[in-house]
């Protein structure tokens, strides 16, 4: 996964001084209209973490002064990726962040990746502009299941995109979402739907992406 390619460089970002207050945080903050930007040190090299307006506003809410550092209030000082990490650890290192920092190889900021940018990658995978139906396929755990689906697809139609989901429930059944490509016409979507359910794999739900 090429990171480099999906962050906003340090170059164009609003960042925050260790140096500075949290008074003039606030002010940054204010005037750019962020919620939350990244602190670095002096050289402006070094991710030491983020500042929230929340958390100043919560401090002087509290009686605490605007004159401290801003490092007072520093969060998500471990919370970062690195320009060559996979796909599967910057999904579960952002979460709930507003934005994941990035380092260099070498440790020094690169630049940030949003929850925007990370949306984008995900929809351009999931070829959105190329599906005319997404199904939703259940089946248990049963091996060789998704092999047989894809069979049965491909005898009619090619696969645009297929993703697997399981909400780890007791019931054990695996949700298997299946994009088939534009021209694919409502009479062949039926054709497939009553081929799969007649194998016994239940297609749950059909979503039409683009209209005829």
């Amino acid at each position: 996964m090429l990171i480099k390619n999906l962050c906003i460089p340090k170059i164009k970002l609003t960042t925050v001084s260790k140096t500075a207050t949290l008074k003039e945080a606030i002010d940054l903050l204010e005037k750019s209209g962020y919620r939350c930007v990244p602190v670095l040190d002096e050289t402006g090299e070094k991710f030491l973490g983020n500042i929230y307006k929340m958390h100043i506003y919560r401090h002087a809410a509290n009686g605490g002064s605007l004159m401290e550092p801003v490092t007072s209030l520093l969060k998500n000082k471990t919370k970062h990726i690195n320009v060559n990490s996979s796909f599967f650890e910057v999904f579960f290192t952002i979460k709930e962040l507003p934005f994941i920092t990035v380092l260099n190889e070498n440790g020094t900021f690169y630049g940030i990746l949003t929850h925007g940018k990370l949306l984008g990658l995900l929809e351009d995978a999931w070829n959105v502009s190329t599906t005319s139906y997404v199904l939703t396929v259940a089946t248990g755990e049963v091996p060789g299941a998704l092999t047989k689906i894809t069979k049965i697809i491909d005898r009619y139609t090619s696969i645009s995109n297929l993703i697997t989901l399981d909400n780890q429930t007791d019931d054990f059944i695996r949700r298997v979402l299946i994009s088939l490509p534009l021209d694919t016409t409502a009479n062949t979507k039926d054709i497939i739907v009553q081929r799969l359910n007649k194998k016994g794999f239940r297609v749950v739900e059909v979503e039409q992406v683009k209209k005829e």
